[in-house]
This record gives structure tokens, sequence and C-alpha cells, in this order.
């Protein structure tokens, strides 16, 4: 089965066939004012040599509304943030990868996270970030544990667990709390600290 992610810290697209990536291409992703919007959506339309020139010789159609993969007429763009929000790739590249993709691909946008594996079950536990600190042993401290899976936030973590945000960001030492990634350890205090 083939899958898309599309690493926008990475400015890169990369194929997954069977959990197994197979390539990746540089992208140019949406301009802050217009920003690629994370998120998992599949492809829903296929079009050859759309007909607005910016969109260059290849469109797959995203599920969510008025954004999609496309080709260019500006390939200097590539590997900077510059679109509106669309992910542009050189022409050949999404020529390349147009006939391999069918109708109901899930392409998953991340904001950045570089060990990712479409089977989570099979991916390596990423390096923590220099900050990471090692996670106490439960039984000996009055903390659980959390393992971040995709799709989780600080604020939806907190939600689950009924602590409150400030709490949990202190109890980890998070430096950038907009950064935490699947595999991740967090500590959960069993109260308020």
């Amino acid at each position: 089965m083939l899958s898309i992610l599309i690493n926008l810290a990475e400015k890169k697209l990369h194929l997954y066939q069977n959990q197994q990536r197979t390539s990746s291409y540089i992208i140019a992703i949406g301009k802050p004012s217009t920003p690629t919007p994370p998120g998992t959506y599949t492809i829903i339309n296929k079009i050859v040599n759309p007909h607005l020139a910016a969109l260059g010789t290849r469109w797959l159609g995203l599920s969510k509304p008025n954004y999609g993969i496309h080709g260019t007429n500006k390939p200097a763009s590539i590997g900077t943030m510059a679109s509106l929000g669309c992910i542009r790739m050189h022409n050949r590249d999404v020529e390349e990868i147009f006939p391999l993709v069918p109708i109901g691909t899930v392409v998953e946008i991340i904001s950045g996270i570089s060990n990712y594996n479409p089977n989570p079950a099979l991916a390596p536990k990423p390096t923590p970030p220099p900050y990471y600190q090692p996670i106490p042993n439960p039984q000996q401290t009055p903390y659980q544990r959390h393992i971040v899976q995709r799709g989780d936030s600080l604020w939806n973590i907190s939600q689950k667990f009924g602590i409150p945000l400030d709490v949990l960001i202190k109890a980890n030492k998070l430096n950038n709390p907009n950064m935490i990634y699947p595999g991740q350890e967090l500590i959960i205090p069993k109260n308020n600290l």
C-alpha cells in the first residue's frame, strides 16, 4: 500500500510503499501568511496538465478543499516557503509520482519529525532532543508515563489526564512545548506539583 508523508520542516515529500520509504523529493510549501495545513488527508483527484500554468504539469488534489500536490512553473521556488498552501514539486518529480499514486492514497502532512514510519509499531525510538530528561521509574515517584502518539498535542494530553498545561510543561522541562513527537515519553504528575 502506498502512502505519502510531507514533512514541512524538511520541505520534503516522502513516498512509502508497504511501510518502506521508497523515495524522497524536495518541495515548496506554504508561505508563513498562507501555511500548508498539517493533517491527514487523501488524494481525491488527479489532473494531467491542469488549466493553470502555475500548477505545472500534474495536479494531485487533496481531501482538504483547494489544496493539492502539483508541479510548478517556478522551479526556483522549490525548497522554499512560497506557495499559497499547496505542495509544489519540480514538474519532473510530480510526473514521476503521478502514475504511482492512486485515488485514495493517504497523505500525512506533519510539521516536523524525521524518524517517521507509517507503522508506529515498527517505528524506531526517536533520538530525544538535548533538553530531554529521562523518565523516572513510576514505582518510585508520583508520576505516570505517557508515550506521545501521532496527532497528540500537549493540550489534548493535559485534557486527557486532567492536569493544567503549565504543570505538564514544567514536569517535562520542555523548552519548546510545540515540539513533541511520536514515541517521546512524557511524565504525567499524579498530583499537580
